[in-house]
């Protein structure tokens, strides 16, 4: 394989190398990085959404792994288990009687662990916040980490709100706070 002669590589200085050395891993197609950094690029890049829908905004959530949208090529694999899973979509309602279960799912899942709160019921409790049984918002359950806003949010919206997961996963990953 020849690389093309006007595609230049960027001059990488690797620090306690020298630029003899770090000339020879560029051409080796070598590229250095912290061992934090290169698993914050691992985990963005594969994560596995536990399967947890609730109401309508479960059939965008399909909709977005299915063909035509296709989650797999952003390495987003759904798992029906939550200890094989370290994203879980709260995709409709949350009643206060799966609370209890959605808590003790998110307790099973292994660290680390993410959750995305979608559509405006998972976030604030929709058209339904005024019903006695309706939790006000996921995040009085567990930790959300992105909220996708709609009723029910589209699958270009989840597969943002995905995104910026990813985002915010290589962002932590690097040592920097992410901006709220």
């Amino acid at each position: 394989m020849e690389l093309r002669p006007d595609l230049t590589l960027p001059v990488i200085e690797y620090e306690g190398l020298s630029a003899e050395e770090s000339a020879d891993l560029r051409k080796a197609g070598i590229v250095l990085a912290p061992l934090e950094q290169i698993k914050g690029w691992a985990r963005s890049n594969s994560l596995w959404p536990l399967s947890f829908g609730l109401a309508c905004c479960a059939i965008e959530m399909m909709a977005t792994g299915a063909s035509h949208y296709d989650l797999d090529r952003f390495g987003i694999i759904f798992r029906a288990s939550p200890r094989q899973s370290d994203v879980m979509i709260v995709a409709g309602t949350v009643t206060k009687k799966m609370g209890p279960l959605l808590k003790r799912l998110y307790d099973q899942m292994a660290e680390p662990k993410w959750v995305v709160a979608m559509g405006s019921c998972a976030t604030a409790g929709g058209p339904y916040v005024r019903s006695y049984s309706v939790v006000k918002g996921v995040d009085q359950i567990v930790p959300v980490d992105v909220y996708i806003p709609g009723c029910p949010p589209s699958p270009p919206a989840l597969i943002y709100g995905l995104n910026k997961l990813q985002e915010k996963i290589r962002i932590e990953a690097a040592g920097k706070k992410v901006p709220v």
